[in-house]
């Protein structure tokens, strides 16, 4: 698809394809939390319920909340496959009216009954608007906006939820009209979103023929086998979905830490939220930014690493607090102490976002079309999964006698744990990782060109070798995994030699040194281009040992022989002298801050060259020029 530019995420709010979607969503998510928020209030201190317990009353309207993903996430995700999107959001808008205006006269007459069946029908509408929500966003925005999009709808839902939350206290809080008013602003709310989502643009079926399974229990377990049939989309929903469980267990902690650990009134309670939706937010927003605008899932692990650090320093600052009891705002920000405890979950929800938004964007980009709703529908059923564990293992701790911030602790070390292992699982997010660093606290990284990098599709990228880590480099410059072929000798070397085999690079020996080992490279980097991969190879054969461009061999010819795809040249800039190239009398990694620290590397993507076009030294001069085109900028 191709769009304007924008200079950053934001520029998509004055656009239509994304600002009448992203308020549609806003105030929907704002209006759900008002609504919950108002009634657990008013069961919890206004109204006595005989059949419901005040301690019991947010458990209850949460596990309601929440039956419905169970429940209906299946068919949810078939209809937004089936149906175009813009249509079902307008369609949920309208069952979002009817269901406040229920709701309204529920808190007119305070009868909680129909309340608490406004909030099923509240978690159905959110379990209808999650797959198309999801699936709306690759259908209108490009591979280099998808990032920022998906950062921005995160930052959206919980600044909405904070919103919601504080709105529905304050106004439920209002004496003698409080629930006069909240029945009024859900309604409000439902129909100012109704009358935004008439803007959202046409966005068609992705599955018109697709017929619809109404049993939810075949249909979810359909749902599942499909998810897992792409290995890196399924983890990935496991992976935020663990998310969901890490956060769930601070969400619900948050009103007896302050109570109980921290000696604040409620208002301190409110304070945490406010800090955990904000690091929440700040950690989306900054996503963009750092992946240079591609889904870069290296912040993935950098994110898990965040997570565990502050969750673990959580524990240890909310030990030998000083006593006190019933702190004010004022009283408890004063204490020096606080701070500690505030700046652990700001960072710890500032790296749930680095952590989720890439997970997110990268099952957009790599589902199916055609099953993009289904997959996001078996995410919400996953999620809706951990939450309910999270929520009994956190009980279970409770109960054996482990304190707040024990509990904590547990999930700090737990998250390393399961972190640890996805990644093990998928070493793709590690290597990114790796890449991630490399090219941003290592060397100053700048790509130029890098819009012809196809995002989708076979291709063959050919590159001067100048280093040991061109692979990480390069790796770190591309929107979408490379499979490389390498000097075979490179897969002997202690660190990096088990890093290429990780990232299942193809060794080549020379057809003169070891046919078999010729013919196998080229047999695997030819069944790669068939699935539609990237293949890079290094047509000189071997990495300078003077800096210069080598005569390139005639290896990319005999890749296109069978798949005669685009060939793109690049040129790595400025790496030669660095701790990794052969610098030292043909020797490398030796003096590794010769060249100080942060260095400035560059790499220049060229416009692909069809098949037809190329021949060794058309590609040799080629990326000749690119060598010698403007360096990185000062």
């Amino acid at each position: 698809m191709s769009h304007a530019p924008h200079p950053n995420q934001f520029a998509l709010l004055s656009q239509r394809r994304f600002a009448p979607f992203f308020w549609t969503q806003f105030l929907g998510a704002g209006n759900d939390n008002l609504f919950k928020f108002a009634l657990t209030v008013m069961v919890t201190y206004q109204i006595q319920v005989a059949w419901l317990a005040p301690e019991m009353a947010g458990l209850v309207i949460g596990a309601l909340f929440i039956l419905p993903f169970l429940l209906f996430s299946a068919t949810s995700g078939q209809l937004a496959d089936k149906h175009d999107k813009a249509a079902l959001i307008r369609f949920v808008k309208n069952f979002e009216i009817a269901v406040m205006a229920i709701a309204a006269w529920g808190f007119v007459t305070h009868n909680v009954p129909v309340l608490l069946g406004c909030v099923f029908l509240m978690g159905l509408h959110s379990t209808l608007f999650g797959p198309v929500k999801f699936a709306y966003l690759p259908q209108h925005l490009d591979e280099r906006e998808l990032t920022g999009g998906n950062g921005m709808v995160e930052m959206g839902t919980f600044v909405s939820i904070l919103l919601g939350n504080v709105a529905g206290g304050l106004l439920i809080a209002m004496p003698e009209v409080g629930a006069t008013w909240v029945a009024v602003a859900c309604v409000a709310l439902a129909v100012l979103g109704r009358v935004l989502s008439q803007a959202v643009p046409v966005s068609p079926s992705t599955d018109p023929g697709l017929r619809i399974n109404w049993n939810p229990v075949t249909e979810t377990v359909r749902n599942l086998k499909l998810a897992h049939g792409n290995l890196v989309v399924f983890r990935s929903l496991l992976g935020i979905s663990w998310m969901w469980f890490f956060g769930a267990v601070f969400l619900s902690q948050f009103p007896s830490f302050a109570k109980e650990v921290l000696h604040g009134d409620e208002q301190v309670a409110s304070l945490l939220l406010v800090v955990f939706s904000v690091g929440i937010g700040v950690g989306s927003l900054l996503c963009e930014v750092l992946s240079r605008r591609h889904v870069e899932i290296g912040l993935v692990p950098l994110g898990a690493i965040g997570m565990s650090v502050f969750a673990i320093d959580l524990y240890f600052a909310s030990r030998g607090l000083p006593p006190a009891s019933g702190l004010s705002l004022s009283a408890f920000v004063a204490q020096p102490a606080h701070w500690r405890v505030m700046a652990d979950l700001a960072l710890l929800s500032l790296f749930a976002g680095l952590y989720s938004v890439p997970m997110y964007a990268l099952i957009q980009l790599r589902s199916a079309p055609t099953h993009r709703a289904r997959i996001i529908a078996a995410n919400n059923i996953l999620n809706a999964l951990f939450m309910i564990v999270s929520s009994i293992a956190v009980g279970l701790l409770l109960h054996f006698g482990a304190t707040i911030p024990q509990v904590f602790l547990i999930v700090g070390i737990a998250n390393a744990i399961v972190a640890g292992y996805i990644f093990l699982l998928l070493p793709e997010y590690l290597l990114r990782f790796v890449a991630f660093v490399v090219t941003r606290l290592i060397y100053r990284f700048k790509v130029r060109g890098d819009e012809h990098l196809p995002v989708e599709g076979a291709a063959i990228l050919v590159c001067n070798h100048v280093s040991f880590i061109d692979a990480v480099v390069l790796m770190g410059a591309s929107p979408r995994p490379v499979v490389f072929i390498m000097d075979h000798r490179i897969f002997n070397l202690p660190v990096l030699g088990a890093m290429f085999r990780l990232l299942k690079a193809i060794p080549i020996a020379s057809q003169r040194e070891n046919p078999a080992v010729y013919e196998a490279a080229f047999a695997r980097a030819a069944a790669h281009l068939d699935d539609g991969d990237l293949v890079c190879i290094f047509p000189e054969g071997a990495i300078t040992k003077d800096g210069e461009l080598g005569e390139f061999k005639a290896g990319v010819m005999k890749l296109l022989e069978r798949n005669p795809v685009p060939v793109i040249p690049m040129a790595l800039q400025n790496l030669w002298g660095s701790f990794f190239s052969r610098v030292e009398r043909g020797t490398a990694m030796v003096r590794p801050f010769r060249r100080g620290f942060w260095s400035r590397v560059g790499l220049v993507a060229g416009e692909p060259v069809p098949a037809a076009a190329v021949t060794p030294a058309a590609l040799r001069s080629r990326v000749s020029e690119l060598l010698a085109s403007p360096p990185y900028p000062r």
